[in-house]
């Protein structure tokens, strides 16, 4: 199979291709579950089509707390079902779906009581690890085990000694979202879907009261396009109640329609969760850290010379395109981590903060009013004859909630067309290993550190063959970009060619993650990586400029944000910058 490229010009052939024919299958929505969808459906056989309002992964996918895991937490809600499958799917990924990008890591839980937690903790643990046992499926983690307070204080020599009496050790796994569905929807375009950025669905196209495709504006040229399909999939995370709204949607379902309470639509909640980051340097350990708090889970996660520490679980009503943190929340992260901390962070350790919203699925009836009490299972319903919704779940279960939504649009027909992805490899995945035994090789070659050549390996696996081409044919896109050497210079021009970034925000925020790896905010590299995008892009120097400017409003609303007390202020700064991005409409991937 080769490897789809998503560039400007595949981008306007499949805007092209989306109004010249039916396709059995569209989607709605370019986060993991909509780009899982799309390869489910496709690598069945059938013609699919995909949408996404704004760039892959710009919403939820790109905000979580970059963990594939099963979720302690939802063991200690006895949600056995859904650990299980969690567990199952992280097996998958890290052994035959994303190797490359999937990673085990460890994390300590640590013990503040020295009998009864040990037994109980400890006995959820031992459940949670055979939960992770599933036929013809490789855990790809090793066991948890016991610890002492010395053994601890080994693994993470930061915490302090009045801190933990003890603990365990287990793991899970962790990812970048944003280039995990971005690697996706490449996935499934191979595979023959057809897929576009910035095309909004608009209004729905319907016969005789059945759903029979949208109309959806391409906001880079602001032509309209109908798109037709037998199914319609709206995968639409936090956004899932505002699609079936659409203009168009039928008033009633027709007499051979389901009528209950799920055949009408899903109803989602939306839950705020922040996460700040802050330099490797500022904590000392060689794991990550779990802790409970009354609100919310805690993790302190080691990531790529950084750490991550969230999250938050708040209810938010506002408007869903850009949660932001504010002052309150990073407060509320730093004082539960300072607990545990020998030398306390401060606000000044913070070189960055992203926010995302969980779309909990609500039942109908419910009175929770605590977002952390909605559970993450997921549902598929039919709002209209022709439509179909997934909404609920979480990253790691992108894939199963994938294959049960499109088993509920084909019905019947699905029996004989079973889904075979789960053990279908993503791009990169193919000749990864074999290039972790060359890295030795390859970095002589090209006069790298072994530390350069795993970052590349890492986030491209075996794809990494065709930066090395972009750097063959000009070697000038070999060195770092200047104030983010991290990166090379060709990662901004493959982001550009081959993973469908059309603006400077894509590449800063997700095919990177300089928006919140550096103290700037990425601001330091944004000229050199302008000057990339527009070589291959085409901008003019008012266009470039245009990028520039509108990221720093971006960047300074933000920062202004985060002093903010409250959520209705810190949106209502954040608010304040004109962006290129469309704003939040009336669509919703």
């Amino acid at each position: 199979m080769k490897a789809a490229a998503l560039s400007q010009s595949s981008r306007l052939e499949a805007v092209e291709a989306l109004g010249s024919r039916e396709f059995d299958v569209l989607v709605i929505g370019g986060g993991v579950t909509g780009a899982g969808t799309a390869l489910d459906a496709a690598s069945r056989g059938l013609s699919v089509a995909l949408v996404e309002a704004r760039d892959y992964a710009s919403g939820t996918s790109s905000r979580a707390s970059k963990l594939i895991h099963g979720g302690l937490r939802y063991l200690q809600m006895l949600d056995f079902k859904l650990v299980r499958e969690a567990l199952t799917e992280r097996g998958r990924l890290l052994t035959a779906i994303a190797p490359h990008l999937v990673q085990p890591v460890p994390f300590i839980y640590p013990f503040t009581h020295k009998v009864w937690e040990r037994g109980y903790i400890g006995a959820g643990l031992m459940l949670y690890d055979g939960l992770s046992f599933a036929p013809g499926v490789h855990r790809g983690v090793p066991l948890h085990r016991h610890l002492s307070r010395r053994s601890m204080q080994k693994l993470f020599p930061e915490m302090r000694e009045d801190a933990a009496v003890g603990g365990l050790r287990y793991y899970d796994a962790k990812v970048d979202d944003a280039r995990f569905v971005a690697t996706l929807i490449r996935t499934a375009t191979s595979h023959g879907a057809v897929t576009a950025s910035r095309m909004q669905a608009t209004e729905y196209l319907t016969d005789h009261g059945h759903i029979t495709g949208v109309v959806a504006d391409d906001l880079e040229s602001g032509q309209t396009v109908q798109i037709r399909a037998r199914h319609v999939i709206s995968a639409t995370g936090v956004w899932t109640e505002a699609t079936e709204n659409l203009p168009g949607f039928p008033a009633s379902p027709d007499a051979g329609a389901s009528t209950s309470p799920t055949s009408r639509g899903l109803k989602v909640r939306a839950s705020k969760g922040i996460h700040i980051v802050v330099p490797g340097d500022r904590i000392v350990g060689n794991a990550g850290m779990i802790l409970n708090t009354e609100k919310s889970v805690l993790f302190i996660i080691p990531w790529d010379g950084y750490w991550v520490i969230g999250t938050t679980d708040t209810d938010w009503q506002l408007p869903k395109a850009h949660p932001v943190a504010n002052a309150t929340d990073i407060d509320y992260l730093l004082d539960h981590v300072n607990a545990v901390l020998k030398n306390p962070l401060t606000r000044d350790d913070v070189i960055g903060t992203y926010s995302g919203l969980r779309p909990l699925l609500q039942p109908v009836s419910t009175d929770a009013q605590s977002t952390a009490k909605v559970s993450r299972e997921h549902t598929a319903a039919t709002p209209a004859p022709g439509l179909t919704a997934i909404a609920g779940g979480k990253f790691t279960t992108y894939r199963v909630m994938a294959e049960d939504v499109v088993d509920q649009a084909l019905g019947p027909e699905a029996k004989g067309n079973p889904s075979i992805t789960a053990n279908l490899p993503m791009l990169g995945a193919e000749g990864f290993k074999v290039r972790m035994r060359q890295r030795g090789r390859i970095a002589a070659k090209y006069g790298w550190e072994i530390g350069r050549v795993n970052h590349l390996l890492r986030r491209y696996g075996g794809l990494i063959d065709e930066i090395l081409e972009l750097i063959d044919a000009d070697p000038s896109l070999g060195e770092p970009l200047p104030g983010a050497e991290q990166y090379l210079k060709a990662e901004v021009t493959y982001a550009v060619t081959h993973e469908g970034a059309l603006h400077l925000e894509d590449v800063l925020t997700r095919r990177t993650r300089l928006s919140y790896e550096q103290p700037e905010r990425g601001l330091a590299a944004s000229d050199t990586i302008a000057d990339l995008m527009g070589r291959e892009l085409g901008w003019s120097d008012q266009e470039r400029n245009d990028e520039i400017a509108a990221y720093r409003a971006r960047v300074d609303a933000e920062r202004a944000a985060e002093l903010e007390p409250d959520d209705e202020s810190a949106a209502a700064v954040r608010a304040r910058a004109e962006e290129i991005m469309p704003p939040e409409g009336s669509s919703l991937a």
